[in-house]
This record gives C-alpha cells, sequence and structure tokens, in this order.
C-alpha cells in the first residue's frame, strides 16, 4: 500500500486541507496543506522518494510554516495591548461629574464614548468641582490623570 503513494494523493490531500481551511477558521490547516502540495512537487520531481522521507518532510515542512506564520506574519500576537488606550485618551476634553480633590478620585464624562465608555474615574493635582471642563494628561491603568485646559 506504501508504495501506491503517488505525487497527486499529496496534492489532492494538500488542496483538501486547504480547503477545509474555509470550514474551520483556525488558519493552521493551511500549512498542513501548503507542506502535502510541497511534497507532491518534490515526489513528481523525485519518483523513488521513500514514503518515511515523504512523512517526515511533510511533518517538517508543516511545522516550519506554522512556525513563520506565528514568527514572521504574526509578530505581535502574544504581546500585551496594556496602555495602547493613552494615545486616544491624551487630550480629550471632558465634564466633570464627581468632584476630584488631590489624590481622591472623581469621575468625569466625555461627550461621546471612548473606549465604549462615556464616563471615566479620574484623579488631579488641583481640586475640580462638578460641572468643570478638563483635559486628559495621562492615563494610569484604568484612572485617567486631568487638569483645567
Amino acid at each position: 500500500m506504501v508504495a501506491d503513494i503517488l505525487w497527486w494523493h499529496w496534492v489532492v490531500l494538500g488542496i483538501f486541507l486547504m480547503l477545509t481551511e474555509l470550514v474551520v477558521p483556525a488558519f493552521f490547516l493551511i500549512w498542513f496543506g501548503a507542506a502535502a502540495v510541497a511534497v507532491g512537487l518534490v515526489v513528481a520531481a523525485f519518483p523513488a522518494f521513500p514514503f518515511v522521507w515523504q512523512i517526515i518532510a511533510w511533518t517538517i515542512g508543516s511545522l516550519a510554516l506554522i512556525w513563520l506564520w506565528f514568527r514572521m506574519f504574526k509578530p505581535g500576537l502574544f504581546k500585551t495591548r496594556a496602555g495602547l488606550s493613552k494615545g486616544s485618551l491624551v487630550g480629550e476634553i471632558g465634564l466633570v461629574i464627581r468632584d476630584i480633590r488631590p489624590y481622591e478620585k472623581g469621575q468625569i464624562r466625555f461627550q461621546k464614548p471612548i473606549l465604549g465608555d462615556d464616563t471615566w474615574g479620574a484623579m488631579a493635582e488641583e481640586e475640580l468641582r462638578t460641572g468643570e471642563r478638563v483635559k486628559v494628561l495621562d492615563v494610569e491603568g484604568n484612572i485617567l490623570k486631568v487638569g483645567k485646559p
């Protein structure tokens, strides 16, 4: 049975795996399929390529393509997104809705929701009363550091 495996079997397997990726959106079957097509092309060029080496080449090719995908094409996948909100909040103008005293948390509201919320906790180095307009100076965790505009 092992001798019955021809080059086009690898190509059909590879195309099947790549088409299966359309049903299973995990984006890893495509790399197994691409490696199978590559092995099929190698077997077409060298028909005496032993079956055991075909399996080894397919395994190594699949792992190499998956490694390349995570290493080269998706380098930021495992990086934290913490602190990315700072750029979209600094400089925004809001309205104090709960008094802010030095080193005591108050609350501000924006005209439109920013990052999914229109009400945020805020701190300031000076006293700010309800109804005053404030400008976001910095972001510290989920608390905004504000001051007078």
